[in-house]
């Protein structure tokens, strides 16, 4: 265990209020019980994007330990008895098994987590999102740590010039790979920008070694064979002392990028970065949302938040969202708002081709039946 600390944060969607818009109050409360009444935290922080519960905590007992991902399993499970009293749409739907085995990974929930020793000074980002899929981090993550013209950090601070290695998944061979920066920045661009399916897991400083980033990238709808509803995924960020400015780490949100998510998780939809406050999508379930909350680590216990996004600064960022929003729900069911084929798989489109598969013909041969009368 030694004098580390681990700040875990793990999310889920056990319950939508209303529809999938919000966290119904009397959660974040249950949440906050079952975690107020465990000796194994530091300090901890419950919050919410959408209808996501986020359980923000800080331990000393490692990353992937099973007492910590235990105690947010029980915390969920609790929460979802509230849901169900309350009828709260998709009660537990992130819940993908009735007993623990161990780690929440792999079991719905999303985790991300990192171990370190805190610094003189720690500020800490958690990016917490709604109707989006892990993929989401990887443009932000490119911008923070690859791109001088976003983080001038790269260029003048020498503690950052020797850039960041950054540790890339494929969540459907469930492989790794890491690439060091900037020197082969343009390997890394081939896979991140195809973010369905590769995404940024973790960054780490090539000049301390140290963690700087990490994120969840569990696929729910891979892990549960059936579409249950997007990630919505969360990311830590680590600042200032050689690593990305706070607002470095803020920056790329002001262009709001196209993310997959929104309506059924089927649609492609700006990323709109919005206060806790505002982190309730309601329009065609969305457009998609980002928090970030900022925090100062003393010995363990989570000093803020701060809430990042409340800024004003931000407003044009959140007007340019909705403009594209509207530019794209104008497109309704055709690509490029809704999502292509291939990442349709979870959704009621494989039951329509199954019905529809007959019908289809070579060609050049004839068609099954003529076309049907449409006159007397």
């Amino acid at each position: 265990m030694g004098n580390k600390i681990t700040l875990t944060v793990i999310k889920a969607d056990i319950g939508g209020f209303v529809g999938h818009s919000s966290v119904h109050p009397r959660l974040l409360a249950k949440a906050g019980e079952c975690l107020a009444a465990s000796d194994l935290l530091v300090d901890f922080h419950v919050t919410h994007v959408g209808d996501d519960i986020n359980l923000c905590m800080t331990h000393r007992r490692g990353v992937d330990d099973d007492k910590i991902h235990k105690l947010a399993w029980e915390t969920f499970l609790s929460c979802t008895e509230v849901s169900k009293e309350l009828k709260l749409y998709g009660a537990g739907q992130d819940l993908l098994s009735d007993a623990f085995s161990g780690n929440i990974k792999g079991m719905g929930p999303g985790v991300a987590e990192m171990e370190f020793e805190e610094r003189k000074s720690e500020p800490v980002i958690i990016f917490m999102a709604d109707k989006t899929e892990p993929g989401a981090w990887n443009l932000p993550l490119y911008k923070m740590f690859a791109d001088p013209f976003n983080t001038i950090g790269l260029v003048i601070d020498p503690k950052m010039h020797a850039g960041f290695a950054f540790e890339v998944h494929d969540l459907i061979e469930n492989k790794k790979v890491l690439f060091n920066l900037p020197e082969e920045l343009y390997d890394l661009l081939i896979f991140i920008g195809a973010p369905g399916r590769y995404c940024i897991k973790s960054v780490y400083s090539r000049t301390t070694g140290e963690i700087a980033a990490t994120s969840s990238t569990q696929r729910l709808n891979l892990m549960a064979g059936r579409y249950v509803g997007k990630d919505d995924p969360v990311c830590i960020v680590r600042c200032q002392s050689g690593l990305p400015a706070v607002g470095e780490a803020l920056e790329p949100f002001a262009t709001p990028h196209l993310v997959a998510g929104w309506m059924r998780g089927s649609h492609h939809g700006p990323l709109m970065p919005v206060s806790v406050a505002q982190s309730n999508p309601t329009r065609f379930d969305g457009p998609p949302r980002v928090v970030a909350l900022g925090f100062q680590l003393a010995n363990g216990k989570l000093v803020g938040p701060q809430d990042f996004f409340a800024d004003p600064s931000y407003d044009e960022a959140r007007r340019k969202a909705n403009k594209l929003a509207d530019y794209l729900r104008q497109l309704g069911p055709f690509e490029p708002h809704r999502l292509p084929l291939d990442e349709m798989e979870y959704t009621t489109m494989p039951d329509v081709m199954a019905k529809l598969k007959d019908r289809f013909v070579d060609v050049n041969g004839d068609l099954e039946s003529d076309v049907a009368a449409t006159r007397e």
